[in-house]
């Protein structure tokens, strides 16, 4: 979930994205090759230790996580941090009980300590185990390597260009009458090397890259504030991703544009400054009962949050509870054939998808990713499951959802790319706009809550305008949307086709104790969901 994204826009982010033993480097160092067959030679001695020692099983991850932040505020820049955490992870089987171990010592002494420790703790486990791990078969694929498919890596591109680009974002959101912005750029880089006694030595380069902003508008008269933060997508891909090619934008009724696979950031704060102005004069809505339009890029933290995270086996289980508890959708209910959502409602996870946060080849088990449909046809079929958990649900795979955020941490259960289909009939958003009579039409992402089974919740919106007749009439504000989860999928009654598919994402999603943060994204296209209840989030009970 998204709620600790706003600790990553600040200082705090930046400590955030510090991992465990990461260490402050030259921008120049984010460039530094890796040796592969080191890797491999440092892989084969901790398999052999952990096989002498006893294992039934082990796997090890070989990690080089690189970050960069760039943090600026109209004409100045507050932070520039590089950092770089590098380690080895182990973790291993022994008398059907997990144990692991990590090491920043990436040398065949650090790896045996860690080897040992990682045998200790599993016996130790084993003595209190009820019943042995049930380990779901993986086939081992031997030496494979895998890239994010980037044109230009964003690393390599200079810290000053950077700069420059993101003051140019604020000076352009200043001129088009924006009082304050800040602007931020996140890149990611994870070097990770995966080798198993399955017989897998996965080598994998992973590139992901955001570009926030937050445009912040003041009546000075009156002391009134509003704001309008980016409408991009993070993305899994390199520095192309901001080039602000044509064929990435997606031009909306109501005068607002839409980002894909590209993004123009200067033009969006241009937007946002002056979209922030009008909020500032728009009509607070009046609450009731509307037909709601989302655009992806709001309804892609929907998804994440009573889809995504409701459909996680563990959370399913009553194993995970952190960060907004476990859910309602248990197994009972796929084997009852649960209704989800209308019948044109159809999910399907992915770690496969282009351009996506989730995208790689394999997971942090050595499992090589795919797509799998977790409601189909409206009816609840799947969940999102590991290889000890997956026999829980009858099957003998993996579904390719493991996931750590560093060498340190344990790999477990994340959420993969979760996404809504688009609607097999033709239909753009102008023509969905066109057969409402009253409804709200909501762009970005905006204050959201929920409950502790994900069943019941409410989400703003960045922009939100009026439809009367099939005609927008203007921007309002204050409003937010109330959803009991199957209800509000029920009620969906019309999707743009895949013309108008899009990605959101969360950069920082957070889950477990301790907690890990992972990055996933979630697509759509523009959806239509019939008489849902709008409040208005600016009255008072008192």
């Amino acid at each position: 979930m998204q709620r600790r994204q706003f600790l990553a826009l600040s200082g705090l982010g930046l400590a955030g994205m510090m991992l465990p033993n990461a260490r402050l480097i030259a921008a120049e160092e984010l460039l530094a090759p890796a040796d592969v067959a080191r890797k491999k030679a440092l892989a084969d001695t901790v398999l052999a230790l952990a096989r002498r020692g006893g294992a039934s099983y082990c796997d090890v991850r070989i990690g080089r996580y690189l970050n960069q932040a760039i943090i600026t505020r109209e004409d100045k820049v507050q932070n520039v941090t590089n950092s770089e955490s590098a380690g080895v992870g182990i973790r291993v089987i022994v008398d059907g009980a997990w144990g692991f171990a990590a090491s920043n010592q990436s040398s065949e002494q650090g790896v045996a300590a860690a080897v040992a420790q990682a045998l200790a703790i599993a016996r130790a486990n084993a003595k209190i185990q009820t019943r042995p791990v049930q380990l779901a078969p993986t086939p081992g694929v031997g030496e494979v390597r895998w890239q994010t498919p980037i044109r230009r890596n964003a690393m390599a591109v200079p810290v000053k260009d950077k700069v420059e680009l993101l003051l140019a974002v604020n000076a352009a959101a200043l001129n088009a009458g924006a009082s304050f912005i800040n602007s931020q750029l996140f890149l990611v880089n994870e070097q990770k090397y995966f080798a198993s006694s399955d017989g897998s030595w996965i080598d994998q380069d992973v590139h992901r890259i955001w570009l926030p902003f937050t445009a912040t508008a003041i009546d000075k008269a009156s002391g009134k504030f509003r704001t309008r933060n980016g409408l991009s997508a993070p993305a899994g891909m390199g520095w192309e991703f901001l080039d602000g090619d044509a064929a990435g934008k997606y031009h909306l009724p109501g005068g607002v544009i839409g980002y894909g696979h590209s993004y123009d950031p200067v033009e969006d704060a241009i937007a946002a400054a002056k979209q922030a102005r009008q909020k500032l004069t728009a009509p607070s809505v009046k609450p009731g009962k509307y037909d709601l339009v989302l655009d992806p890029s709001n309804l892609f933290l929907t998804i994440h949050e009573n889809v995504g995270h409701p459909l996680e086996l563990d959370r399913v289980l009553g194993y995970e509870a952190n960060y907004a508890g476990t859910s309602f959708a248990t197994l009972d209910k796929r084997e009852a054939g649960f209704r989800w959502g209308s019948d044109i409602v159809n999910f399907t996870a992915d770690k496969t998808e282009p351009y996506s946060l989730g995208a790689v080849g394999y997971d942090d088990e050595g499992v090589k990713c795919r797509r799998w449909d977790l409601v189909k046809d409206g009816i609840l079929v799947n969940y999102q499951a590991t290889r000890d958990e997956v026999h829980i649900l009858g099957e003998n795979a993996s579904h390719g959802c493991s996931y750590a955020d560093s060498w340190k941490s344990v790999q477990f259960q994340r959420m993969a790319n979760v996404s809504l289909a688009p609607g097999k009939v033709p239909l753009t958003p102008a023509q969905m706009v066109k057969d409402v009579e009253n409804g709200i039409y909501i762009h970005g992402r905006g204050s959201y809550s929920i409950d502790q089974q994900r069943y019941n919740a409410q989400f703003g919106g960045q922009l939100c305008y009026q439809i009367r007749n099939g005609e927008i009439t203007g921007m309002v504000e204050d409003a937010a949307y109330q959803i009991r989860t199957p209800e509000f999928w029920n009620a969906c009654s019309a999707i743009c086709d895949a013309r108008d598919f899009r990605l959101g994402g969360s950069f920082f999603d957070g889950k477990g104790q301790p907690g890990q943060v992972s990055a996933v994204s979630h697509g759509s296209a523009t959806t239509r969901f019939d008489g849902i209840n709008i409040i208005n989030t600016a009255r008072s009970l008192g």
